[in-house]
């Protein structure tokens, strides 16, 4: 089952045409802070962006750091989408969601094959660390 909230947003983006869909998505990407200072983050090397994250586990709950340059907006997008889907949810949620979780929303019609396949390595990558806390 998906997280309430990612469930939300990809309703509301199949519900969209197609022009809104890119400007509700760049509204993600202002939701994305800065991850704290000192944090070591780390790169997802299949992205052809710079694209760094880091999951951590506390009480129970999943919380999530993404560096992503504001000059690749819809890239830092998707990090907040990830991160307004699944900040402090529980790991097994978090680790239950399929890598191509977005398909079917429209969201595949605002980013190239490629890009996708960089995107779905952030979530895998973020779900190793993930399990990686609860060992």
């Amino acid at each position: 089952m998906m997280p309430k909230r990612l469930e939300e947003a990809l309703s509301l983006f199949r519900a969209l045409p197609r022009e809104l869909k890119a400007q509700v998505l760049l509204d993600y990407a202002k939701k994305v802070p800065p991850p704290p200072e000192g944090l070591a983050l780390e790169p997802v090397p299949e992205c052809q962006t710079p694209f760094a994250l880091k999951a951590e586990v506390r009480e129970g709950r999943v919380h999530l750091h993404f560096a992503v340059p504001d000059e690749t907006p819809t890239v830092k997008a998707f990090a907040g989408l990830l991160r307004e889907g699944l900040e402090g949810e529980a790991p097994e949620a978090v680790l239950a969601l399929p890598p191509t979780f977005y398909r079917g929303s429209g969201l595949e019609e605002l980013f190239t094959p490629l890009r996708l396949r960089g995107l779905e390595a952030a979530l895998l990558r973020l779900q190793d660390q993930v399990r990686r806390a609860l060992s």
